[in-house]
């Protein structure tokens, strides 16, 4: 009878491996869109380190008028000075499933940091990111589109 437990335990965790394991990930290249214009803003990429995500601005869509290689002159943190490129602006999320929870945003427009979720849609190809302050009600969300 043990033996028969033991073998629909490793059957059920086995399926639920290969269940995570067909599940899209965040991880890879996502194109961010500007709340203002509706243009896009920013490609960045999304890595998962040691159990937690974390997204590094690799390109920035300048606006006219803007200077290239701008520095966080917002941010308040040991981010302030560095340049946008190449900033992490996201890290800590740790995947459950298609959600992704835990972890804090930088928006460098305004400097502020957030507590942030992320929503995978299940073919892979948008993400919805919340930025917000001590409950998600009190937020701001995003729609992400894989590059």
């Amino acid at each position: 009878m043990k033996s028969a437990i033991r073998s629909v335990s490793l059957v059920a965790a086995l399926c639920a491996a290969v269940a995570q394991a067909e599940e899209p990930s965040a991880a890879g290249r996502w194109k961010t869109i500007s709340d203002e214009d509706g243009k896009p803003r920013s490609i960045l990429r999304i890595d998962e380190q040691a159990g937690a995500y974390e997204a590094v601005v690799e390109k920035v869509f300048y606006r006219p008028g803007e200077k290239p290689d701008q520095l966080c002159d917002k941010c308040s943190d040991a981010r302030k000075g560095q340049k946008i490129i190449g900033m992490k602006i996201m890290n800590g999320l740790k995947r459950n499933g298609l959600a992704y929870e835990g972890g804090e945003i930088l928006d460098p427009d305004n400097g502020k940091v957030y507590r942030a979720k992320m929503s995978l849609s299940p073919d892979g190809k948008t993400l919805e990111v919340r930025g917000f302050i001590g409950v998600s009600l009190f937020g701001r969300s995003q729609t992400w589109y894989r590059e």
